[in-house]
């Protein structure tokens, strides 16, 4: 269990790991491209360890090296296997559905599965957009949900459909598998796409690596067969999911916190428009080409739509209890079927700590400034939870997080960079 002790007076600087979203992508184009690459400033996590893990499965040679991991590419061809292999995903989301369409590229028997959480988490939508490719790919339980049996041969391509209202990591797994496809893939989205800047965090990396997406905004893309990934040297961006918690802590405190490695100027990752979302609160941001300072204000609620950053629900949720009045968060419906329910965990663990949330179909309402206490809570082992509420316990005594471990799923360091100035 782990006990946050309130701070005032904040004033630190923080370096930022590696992206979350960029690694497990940088390492599936490494792994499907011709030649070696080198990936520097690699996040070993316990998600992108399960990436990498199940490409060396499918016989890619991958080695770690401090914070750099060298992969030599397949050029998409991966060997054949002549007995089935499980290939287990923990609760990695991420991994397992970017790779679901990449184990469609073997040859041979997989089954893909992992937690008994991840047996819940829908996937059925990609497995009926790769079945209109011609891949032989089913939910053995019939429901919509892992495990998944792969029956491998290469995909055929063609045209086929997704819809975009649950997870936008279906449409990114299609677009890294495309151009190793027969005859090049188009894919039409349907409906909303959720979480739409990870696509773009998806095809810039694609391009980075070689490959042109053709695309018409979110609703229909062009992956042309026959011209793979070019390996290359390529550093990982900072995080900017992991830099939000400690913009958060300078929200809450009134503090300054400035994070290294974070490139407002240029990133395609989504979440950096958390910075908007604190501004409008009443936080001053300065934004540098390779870092971001966040001086803390008086804070005042906002209403938001936040579809396109659902990660950073839990943060907002932290930094809007001590704001001026009601937080309105809401289009994140999809934030159930994430490690957690993520809006009934806010709900019940920020419930013990008296602060007031009503819990929406889609979202969340958040009375802020109410007569907190502090308390012992648990994340739903669920990381974003566990390091919203430490942003919580700057201001809250009392605060005592239980399971602090599931923060490894993305930040193995988290711990040891908050203690360097919660101590």
């Amino acid at each position: 269990m782990k006990e946050i002790k309130p701070i005032s007076n904040l004033n630190v600087e923080v370096g930022i790991p590696g992206s979350k979203s960029i690694t497990h992508r940088a390492i599936i184009a490494a792994s499907l491209a011709t030649g070696k690459s080198l990936l520097r400033n690699f996040l070993d996590s316990e998600d992108t360890v399960y990436t990498a893990e199940t490409l060396k499965k499918l016989g890619v040679d991958i080695a770690f090296e401090g914070d750099n991991l060298q992969v030599s590419g397949t050029g998409g061809k991966f060997p054949p296997v002549t007995e089935r292999i499980e290939l287990f995903m923990g609760n990695s989301g991420t991994s397992f559905r970017l790779l679901l369409s990449v184990v469609a590229l073997g040859r041979g028997e997989f089954v893909m599965t992992g937690t008994p959480r991840m047996l819940t988490r829908p996937i059925g939508a990609l497995v009926t957009a790769l079945n209109r490719l011609d891949v032989e790919a089913s939910c053995i339980e019939k429901n919509s949900c892992p495990p998944v049996l792969i029956r491998a041969h290469g995909i055929r391509g063609g045209r086929t459909q997704i819809a975009g209202n649950q997870s936008s990591q279906y449409l990114s797994s299609l677009l890294l598998a495309g151009p190793y496809t027969e005859k090049g893939l188009e894919i039409e989205v349907t409906g909303e796409l959720v979480s739409s800047p990870y696509v773009d965090i998806t095809t810039d990396v694609m391009e980075q690596f070689g490959v042109e997406v053709e695309r018409e905004g979110y609703r229909y893309f062009y992956v042309p067969s026959g011209k793979g990934y070019v390996a290359r040297e390529f550093t990982i961006q900072g995080d900017a999911s992991s830099a939000s918690y400690f913009w958060a802590a300078a929200a809450v405190t009134g503090g300054i916190v400035t994070t290294g490695n974070i490139h407002p100027l240029i990133t395609r990752q989504g979440d950096i428009k958390f910075l908007d979302v604190l501004e409008k609160m009443g936080c001053r941001i300065e934004r540098r080409p390779d870092r971001v300072i966040v001086h803390g204000g008086n804070l005042s609620g906002i209403d938001v739509d936040m579809g396109d950053m659902p990660d950073m629900v839990p943060t907002l949720a932290a930094v809007a209890l001590f704001a001026e009045g009601k937080t309105r968060i809401g289009n994140v419906h999809h934030l159930r079927i994430k490690e957690s329910d993520r809006l009934h965990a806010v709900a019940l663990e920020w419930a013990k700590l008296g602060a007031q949330v009503e819990e929406t179909h889609d979202g969340l309402i958040i009375h802020g400034r109410g007569n907190f206490k502090g308390s012992d809570v648990f994340p739903h082992n669920d990381h974003r939870i566990a390091m919203s509420l430490a942003v919580i316990g700057l201001k809250i005594p009392g605060v005592k997080i239980q399971d602090e471990a599931c923060v490894g799923k993305s930040f193995p360091m988290f711990w040891g960079l908050w203690d360097q100035f919660c101590i």
